[in-house]
C-alpha cells in the first residue's frame, strides 16, 4: 500500500535507537524526509547513514536533549513546519514512589508529558493551516495497565493521555490527526532496563525476570522494533485520515481487557 507520504517532512525524536530509530526508518521508506533528534551525537549519526543508505531520503540529525527548551529550539530550527511529528523521549527509571523526590517528578513531567506538548503547540497550527498534520505520541503500555515499578512513567503519560483527547478532537477538522502507540515489550534498551529493575526488586535473575515476563505475552515473543515502526507509518498515512484521539496498544496481546 502507498500511505501517500512521498515528500513529507517529519521530526522524530528520541530516534538514535530503539522506537523512535524504527519509526524514522518507516517513515523514510515511505519516501519521507527525516529530521531525527538524540543526544548522543555517534548513535545518532550511525543511525542517519543508515537510513540515507537504506532509502536514499534527505536525513537531517540534531544532537540534542529534547526534553530541554535549548534542544526544543534547535530541532524546530531544523524542522520548522514538519507534516509528522513524532513524540519520543526515553522513560524515567523504575524504583518505589517512596525514593522520588519532587524534583524526580518534575523531570518526568518534563519529558514525557510537557515536552510532547511544546511541540505541538509550536507545530499544530501550522499543520492545520497546510491541511495535513499526524502528530504520533510514543508513550506506553502502562498508561493501559500500569506497572506498579513505573510509576513515574505511568504518571506523566497518562497526563499527556488526557490532554491529547482534548485537542486530538479539534483538530481533526483540519485533517490534522493526534494519536498515541502504546507498546508493551519490544525489544529495545528501554525493556532490558525495566527487566533489570524488577529482577533486582524480586532478587532473581534478569534472565528469569525476563521469561516471567515473555510468558505473560499471548504472542510468546517480545515485540520487532520494526513492527512498532510499521504501525507508526500507517497512522501518518493519507488513509489514516479519520483516526484521531486513539491509544493503539501494541503489546502481543498481552493486555487481557475488552476495553
Amino acid at each position: 500500500m502507498d500511505l501517500g507520504l512521498q515528500g513529507r517532512g517529519a521530526l522524530v525524536c528520541a530516534a538514535s535507537r530503539g522506537l523512535g530509530r524504527a519509526c524514522a526508518f518507516a517513515l523514510a521508506r515511505e519516501g519521507v524526509a527525516v529530521t531525527i533528534v538524540a543526544r548522543g551525537r555517534e548513535a545518532l549519526e550511525a543511525t542517519a547513514a543508515e537510513i540515507r543508505a537504506a532509502t536514499g531520503v534527505a536525513v537531517t540529525t540534531v544532537v540534542a536533549d529534547i526534553a530541554t527548551t535549548d534542544g526544543r529550539a534547535a530541532a524546530l530550527a531544523a524542522c520548522p513546519a514538519p507534516d509528522i511529528l513524532v513524540n519520543n523521549a526515553g522513560g524515567p527509571p523504575p524504583g518505589d514512589f517512596r525514593d522520588w523526590s519532587r524534583d524526580d517528578w518534575i523531570k518526568a513531567l518534563d519529558a514525557n508529558m510537557l515536552t510532547p506538548i511544546e511541540l505541538i503547540k509550536a507545530t499544530v497550527d501550522g499543520m492545520m493551516a497546510r491541511r495535513f498534520g499526524r502528530i504520533v505520541n510514543i508513550t506506553s503500555a502502562a498508561v493501559k495497565a500500569p506497572i506498579d515499578v513505573l510509576g513515574l512513567s505511568n504518571g506523566a503519560r497518562s497526563g499527556l493521555t488526557g490532554f491529547v483527547a482534548g485537542l486530538a478532537r479539534k483538530t481533526v477538522a483540519h485533517n490534522v490527526t493526534i494519536n498515541n502507540l502504546l507498546p508493551g515489550f519490544f525489544d529495545t534498551d528501554r525493556i532490558r532496563a525495566v527487566v533489570g529493575g524488577q529482577a533486582k526488586a524480586k532478587g532473581v535473575s534478569y534472565e528469569e525476570a525476563l521469561a516471567e515476563r515473555v510468558a505473560t505475552i499471548p504472542a510468546g515473543r517480545i515485540g520487532d522494533p520494526a513492527e512498532f515502526g510499521a504501525a507508526c507509518a500507517w497512522l501518518c498515512s493519507a488513509q489514516a485520515g479519520y483516526i484521531s484521539g486513539q491509544n493503539w496498544l501494541l503489546d502481543g496481546g498481552a493486555y487481557p481487557g475488552t476495553f
